[in-house]
């Protein structure tokens, strides 16, 4: 395991982290990298980013890294909406086809699917369940491969669906997905914005057609940077939605018209590309994610998590606890009082979580002490001793949370 301490990770010096669900703390190499590529350009201006040419080249081999796959199945966007935005608009879809997903998914993996219903697809959502050890109390928790079976039908294209969900951390078998996925000739449709740098995501070997990713989650990145991994079979039924000179073969032989796409996943940085932020994103998946390997990380992840769960009081913290194959980076809690009020007040005290949807979230990451481990669990323990005055969140007391609005069905953009 890499060190644990301030110099890779300056954060350290400010408090406890454990939000690396939101936005994580960029480690120091990549900062460098970032200021590095910026000061060129101050200085010398396009001439100054000619020594950068290749970091494209080498931030897709890393990427390739992750997914256990070729580089050129791997392609650097802005974020997970443009992504999911280029394969919802270019899938050949025909009138009448369904696309499957979940009722409570993030809106980047939700918003694409739902403009499709102006081609006559229809997005059909997965239920939520109650997949988890203990109730939730009416705050959303995952959904069922019963319900995957149930509500495919032959008119099924195509499943999208996040590997780890926002809310509860629950996270899909892909395998299991994958496979069934793979029986029905439906192509599987992966956010992995959630996992990718906390768990393991092998799609050529789970069947999985297409993942998108942010990098400024569990990859350490800066914000407006994101991972996007193709097979090579799924590429070739995508049609084009965004195109320029970054995407065709010719390159910057700008008066060279000829419609020469790559066939590679770099058909998808179609126009000029951050250099600085992608710099940044390869040299922290360089220095904080690939030295360490993602078995590890994950691993490790699971064993802090233990840490909180041994030691958060169960008077004030309901943890959200999945089977094995179901967890996730993400420790999602139910708290006696407001978890938006808890997360304000533990920031005060140097203790950083995150909170979303009725859950206080606990993301520890594989760079996170022991100690820190302690000292958060110490902070979040206290403020659930000393506010009796804070208002209490409904799902604790079993009576759920205020009502929802009805789940989508058939509504145009």
């Amino acid at each position: 395991m890499m060190r644990k301490d301030p110099d890779l990770f300056p954060v350290k010096k400010e408090g406890v982290f454990l939000a690396h669900c939101a936005v994580s703390p960029l480690p120091k190499p990549a900062r460098d990298a970032l200021t590095e590529v910026a000061d060129s350009q101050m200085r010398l201006g396009g001439f100054g980013l000619a020594p950068y040419r290749k970091i494209l080249e080498d931030l897709r081999t890393a990427a390739a890294e992750l997914f256990s796959t070729d580089p050129d199945n791997v392609a650097f966007v802005k974020n997970t909406s443009e992504a999911m935005g280029m394969i919802a608009n270019g899938y050949p879809f025909r009138e009448g086809d369904e696309i499957l997903s979940y009722v409570h998914e993030y809106p980047a993996n939700h918003y694409p699917w739902r403009l499709q219903e102006k081609r006559g697809v229809r997005l059909v959502l997965l239920p939520d369940r109650p997949v988890a050890a203990q109730p939730t109390h009416g705050l959303p928790c995952g959904w069922s491969m019963d319900d995957v079976r149930r509500l495919t039908s032959d008119r099924t294209r195509l499943i999208a669906i996040s590997h780890v969900q926002f809310t509860s951390g629950y996270a899909a078998d892909l395998e299991e997905l994958g496979r069934f996925c793979r029986e029905r000739g439906i192509d599987l449709v992966v956010d992995a914005a959630q996992s990718l740098g906390s768990l393991t995501i092998e799609p050529d070997r789970c069947h999985i057609a297409a993942i998108a990713a942010s990098g400024w989650k569990w990859l350490f990145g800066p914000t407006g940077t994101g991972l996007f991994y193709t097979s090579r079979e799924f590429r070739q039924k995508l049609g084009d939605v965004l195109v320029g000179a970054e995407g065709m073969i010719q390159g910057d032989d700008y008066l060279n018209h000829s419609w020469q796409p790559h066939p590679s996943a770099r058909r998808f940085e179609y126009s000029t590309s951050p250099t600085a932020l992608a710099a940044a994103l390869q040299a922290s998946l360089r220095a904080a994610i690939l030295p360490v390997g993602l078995h590890n990380i994950q691993e490790e992840i699971f064993r802090l998590q233990d840490r909180i769960l041994e030691n958060l009081d169960p008077e004030r913290y309901k943890p959200v606890v999945f089977a094995r194959a179901n967890r996730s980076g993400i420790l999602s809690v139910i708290c006696r009082y407001d978890p938006e009020t808890i997360m304000k007040e533990a920031a005060r005290r140097g203790v950083f979580v995150s909170a979303r949807s009725g859950y206080l979230r606990l993301a520890p990451h594989w760079c996170t002490s022991d100690e820190e481990v302690h000292r958060a669990v110490s902070v979040l323990n206290d403020l659930g001793r000393c506010a009796p005055a804070w208002e209490k969140c409904p799902a604790w007391c079993g009576t759920g949370c205020p009502p929802r609005p009805a789940p989508h069905r058939n509504i145009q953009p």
